[in-house]
């Protein structure tokens, strides 16, 4: 048996739960699949400590009242099953979704860049490390620093502090002056400016960058760079990470066009592929604000009702620029390319060090002979920093998208037979 939907949506962050409910109100049929356990995506994640915003609760309320929405949590993408289907499978069973419209909102991962020491116990992603505390995860009284790029440092600092961590430094690898420009902008988007207000940090050091995390069997310490002077600290905990990348994997399968490596969408939110929408990270990175609106765009477009797509578009906007100002003080500096030495791990899944990833012309080339890419974390990791490091593109891949039980699987013949003539 397969299920039915009018649009089905693939992601139930800020994106995908504002689209569900934008579709469902316009009268569609709407199911929305997410491979987390709750909602929210990763920048509302909900667990143990967390402590979401009421946005949050009440948009993940109304999704989950409306009588023609359907979700399914801890439910992964296998496969295509078909031209308008798709093949998905949660820890019960697996199912085939017929849809008229998708909309894929598959959010942004961390970008990890290797340098000497990252792969030793005790260092993480800086939103690795929210995820972690949200999750239970005690760090009462340890010594962290945090580094790499973007506000998201200042918001794990700030996730870190409440569960009782002493913070030491955030060392924000832009400038002063790309800074400083970034905050006299904030003014335009006066609820980001408060929101500034509450993050900042008297450890806060921009012009800063990691240069290695000090240790033998854990984390010891770390080592930074500010301009010509060299600072080590005794630390427990270190979380490190370059800003986002887009989750295109998905979109890439379904034959999706790709623009500065994220899903290219037009006014509508719409994909070079019929019937197909993007809304959220996996178009660009921009926070929670522009997720959102572009989730209502797309939602509203999928169920027909272009008109009030068409309202969204000052408010959409309006965010925009926001995340263009983002993206351009926070730009990475390519000082960052040189962090990994020959020996430095760059795929930690199947301990490849740098050199011998670097000594290969592209992803493929590199992925066959060292098996970079092939280990637990399937290329998310290595796969992100080669395409900064080395401007390599990975290819889309090929199903299963993820590890899927057999069973589940021969639904795709099943499927087949039940289609064809």
């Amino acid at each position: 048996m397969s299920e039915q939907a009018d649009v089905l949506i693939i992601g139930a962050g800020p994106a995908g739960l504002s689209a569900a409910l934008a579709a469902a109100n316009d009268g569609a049929r709407v199911v929305l699949v997410d491979d987390n356990p709750l909602p929210g995506g990763q920048i509302w994640r909900d667990g143990a400590q967390a402590r979401v915003p009421a946005q949050a609760r009440q948009l993940c309320d109304a999704v989950d009242n409306h009588a023609t929405i359907q979700r399914h949590a801890a439910t992964r993408v296998a496969a295509r099953a078909g031209s308008t289907s798709l093949l998905v499978e949660n820890a019960e069973r697996g199912w085939v979704i017929d849809y008229h419209r998708l909309i894929l909102c598959t959010g942004a991962r961390e970008l990890l860049l290797p340098f000497p020491g990252w792969t030793l116990p005790g260092v993480t992603g800086a939103g690795g490390l929210q995820a972690l505390i949200k999750g239970g995860l005690p760090v009462a009284d340890e010594r962290t620093v945090i580094a790499g790029s973007g506000p998201l440092l200042l918001a794990s600092a700030s996730t870190a502090k409440q569960a009782g961590a002493q913070v030491l430094r955030i060392a924000e690898q832009a400038s002063t002056s790309a800074v400083a420009a970034f905050a006299l902008q904030l003014p335009r988007w006066p609820h980001k400016l408060l929101q500034s207000f509450g993050l900042f940090d008297g450890g806060y050091r921009p012009g800063t960058r990691i240069v290695a995390a000090l240790g033998q069997d854990r984390l010891e310490g770390v080592r930074l760079q500010r301009g010509g002077e060299i600072e080590e600290l005794e630390c427990e905990r270190l979380a490190c990470g370059f800003g986002l990348i887009p989750n295109v994997q998905l979109g890439q399968a379904l034959g999706c066009a790709l623009g500065s490596a994220a899903i290219k969408v037009d006014a509508w939110q719409a994909t070079d592929m019929a019937g197909i929408y993007a809304a959220g990270e996996c178009t660009g990175f921009g926070g929670s604000e522009l997720a959102l609106v572009e989730g209502r765009i797309a939602g509203h477009a999928a169920a027909g009702n272009r008109e009030a797509a068409r309202r969204m578009w000052p408010a959409r906007a309006r965010w925009q620029h926001f995340a263009d100002a983002l993206n351009k003080h926070f730009a990475l500096d390519p000082a960052l390319k040189r962090l990994a030495q020959p020996d430095t791990l760059l795929c930690r899944c199947e301990d490849v060090p740098y050199a011998a990833v670097a000594a290969h012309d592209n992803w493929r080339e590199a992925k066959l002979a060292t098996r970079c890419g092939m280990g637990a974390c399937q290329g998310r990791i290595c796969g992100g920093a080669t395409q900064y490091l080395f401007d390599w593109q990975p290819a889309a891949p090929r199903p299963p998208f993820t590890p899927t039980r057999i069973d589940t699987l021969t639904l795709l013949e099943e499927s087949a037979q039940s289609s064809s003539p």
